[in-house]
């Protein structure tokens, strides 16, 4: 596993998504032809979250999270948090749309303004790979959830099927950088999420991280499609 500090510096991840950020929505959904709101569906499901529980979302981007959980807690609180207010600017105009109070906010995963053990569940999707100290931000992430309440980590990884992943491989590196770059004209951000996707510790490495903490009583992770993606289960440790 090659080091990954090189693709995680904050204040140049902050500027690289403020210049998506207009298009990033549309990008998404072409680069995976809409799978990933398949899997945010699923992650929200492996949550268990129901009515009236409150949620946080890092890195909620544009919140298509915080949407997702919000149909699932009802009259549930929830929270979408992102560190570039770029990100965040169509997020409330979409949960508007849906009918939906959600609160929007712009927050560092490292240093989150609330109290400790304020929520049910916190969540982070394709933003962990992004964080200058994700140890810290997985710290944090468990601060404000509850003893007993979840950490849920959604983030892409590697194919562990050797012909699988060189098709992947394939398309990543050659393909969707080229794409993303029309759709946005921001290239260059589109070679960084192959890169970082590429580097990223996933599955058993990742849960090693989290158990690092020493925050979990359990971790546990799912692959999705094929292991292009990761959805993770961390739970608080009771007090």
């Amino acid at each position: 596993m090659q080091n990954t500090e090189n693709f995680r510096n904050p204040e140049k991840i902050r500027s690289m998504f403020s210049k998506v950020a207009g298009k990033y929505d549309l990008a998404n959904s072409v680069l995976s032809m809409g799978i990933h709101h398949i899997w945010r569906k699923q992650i929200v499901s492996w949550s268990e979250a129901n009515n009236g529980m409150s949620v946080l979302d890092c890195a909620t981007g544009t919140g298509d999270l915080a949407i997702e959980f919000k149909k699932a807690v009802g009259t549930g609180n929830v929270v979408g948090t992102d560190f570039c207010a770029e990100m965040l600017e169509p997020a409330p105009a979409k949960a508007a749309a849906k009918k939906m109070d959600i609160s929007f906010q712009q927050a560092d995963v490292t240093e989150l303004p609330f109290e400790n053990e304020q929520f049910d569940i916190s969540s982070i999707s394709f933003g962990i790979r992004n964080v200058g100290n994700p140890i810290q931000g997985l710290k944090e992430l468990a601060r404000v959830v509850k003893p007993g309440g979840k950490v849920m980590v959604l983030e892409f990884g590697q194919p562990k099927n050797k012909a699988f992943a060189g098709v992947y491989n394939f398309y990543s590196q050659n393909i969707l950088p080229k794409i993303g770059g029309l759709i946005t004209g921001e290239q260059g951000a589109y070679k960084y999420l192959q890169d970082s996707s590429a580097e990223f510790p996933c599955a058993d490495d990742f849960l090693t991280w989290a158990e690092s903490t020493d925050e979990f009583s359990r971790v546990e992770y799912r692959s999705l499609s094929g292991g292009i993606a990761y959805m993770y289960k961390l739970v608080k440790k009771q007090a």
